[in-house]
């Protein structure tokens, strides 16, 4: 896998290849030319793509030639291709039309050469819902990749790979449920304010594989982006778990907080937007929205900046809730509906990729909310799917 950043990649980088004698391996790959239209060579780079997926991920460069034999990079020759826009596209809905399930953060890069001449570069990350399986034309195979290449999976290897997408899964949920429960427990870094709290977990797929950690100073030093939820002021230090941030302190409580994990988690909290200001319990719905729009914005930049892969699960939690209403500008013929529960989990979004925008992210959670509310969706976005505030 290239160490550079993939918007960053230019020719040098490539040439480096060469000069530096980077053979191919497990997690990269070099071609002189792309995949033609024929089946055989669209079944080859679905091939290719899901092993990358279905292993540690990487890179497949189009327009270096190599010794076969070897796997030595001999020369950036590039690709003599009059539409590069055109053929980013056929690999594209190649990609996403011949491999389920769908992968997600497929990346495809071009890359202009002095010689007037393109390189592609395809940067496939490590599936979190693996195995993939080429399905272009009944070829119905799944494939993975050691240092010699790829190859078809058996029947133990497969039965493998579903048990880790399981219990991956399994893992971010009952991490989440761990930490619901210290929240409610007053088991938390700083303690909240009592009354109602919102919870934000973002947590990506890679966080919880073995030895994941991330240069918290870099988090520390730039505290901005973890600004607390609703947070006019704030401070940060490290502690065991990595980089804290919280606002609003008074008598030993804080009313917000926000804990990045050195895995690469977040964990957002806030202990005074809901509280009960009069007799009526409310949400209110368009400062609610546009707080955890914005905090969700600020922490995918953190991770960002970080190169923490997607995709991530984003969760949402509200706690001790029971008998608020949502805050609108209808108006109702009789009493507003009622949430019936305290606690409301609501299941997961999921951030496919950084260009994602956070109030699409969140549209499915907040509907959740409304429904919980007595209320069929988020009256916030308009039938086009635009957040207006209008709620």
């Amino acid at each position: 896998m290239l160490l550079k950043n993939l918007a960053e990649l230019a020719e040098v980088d490539l040439q480096n290849l060469i000069t530096q004698s980077v053979l191919e391996r497990r997690n990269l790959e070099y071609k002189s030319s792309l995949p033609g239209g024929t089946d055989a060579e669209k079944k080859e780079f679905l091939a290719d793509v899901s092993s990358f997926a279905n292993a540690i991920g990487g890179d497949i460069i189009f327009g270096i030639a190599c010794d076969n034999s070897t796997g030595m990079p001999v020369k950036v020759e590039g690709l003599s291709v009059s539409n590069v826009d055109e053929e980013i596209l056929r690999l594209d809905n190649s990609i996403r039309d011949g491999i389920e399930p769908r992968l997600i953060g497929v990346q495809i890069k071009k890359i202009s050469l002095a010689n007037a001449k393109t390189a592609l570069v395809i940067h496939i990350p490590r599936s979190w819902n693996s195995p993939h399986r080429v399905t272009y034309k009944g070829h119905d195979k799944f494939y993975s990749r050691s240092t010699n290449g790829k190859y078809p999976l058996d029947v133990d290897e497969l039965r493998d790979a579903f048990g880790l997408s399981t219990t991956l899964a399994d893992k971010i949920r009952t991490f989440r449920i761990d930490r619901i429960s210290r929240i409610l427990a007053d088991d938390t870094p700083l303690l909240l304010s009592q009354g109602p709290k919102i919870v934000l977990h973002v947590i990506p797929f890679i966080s919880l594989t073995p030895g994941r950690i991330y240069d918290i100073t870099v988090v520390n030093n730039n505290p901005v982006k973890l600004k607390p939820i609703h947070g006019s002021s704030w401070g940060n230090r490290y502690n065991l778990d990595g980089v804290l941030t919280w606002s609003g302190e008074e008598n030993g409580r804080c009313e917000a907080y926000v804990q990045f994990f050195r895995n690469g988690i977040v964990e957002a909290t806030e202990a005074s937007m809901l509280k009960p200001w009069t007799e009526r319990l409310i949400i209110p719905s368009v400062l609610f929205e546009q707080e955890l729009m914005r905090s969700l914005s600020a922490y995918l930049s953190l991770m960002k900046e970080l190169s923490i892969e997607l995709p991530a699960y984003v969760f949402l939690a509200l706690l001790g809730v029971r008998g608020y209403a949502m805050g609108t500008s209808g108006h109702w013929m009789g009493p507003a509906p009622l949430v019936d529960r305290d606690n409301l989990l609501f299941s997961e979004a999921v951030v496919q990729s950084y260009t994602d925008e956070p109030k699409d992210v969140l549209h499915p959670l907040f509907d959740s909310v409304w429904n919980a509310a007595g209320l069929s969706r988020s009256l916030n976005y308009g039938h086009n799917g635009d957040w207006t505030g209008r709620g």
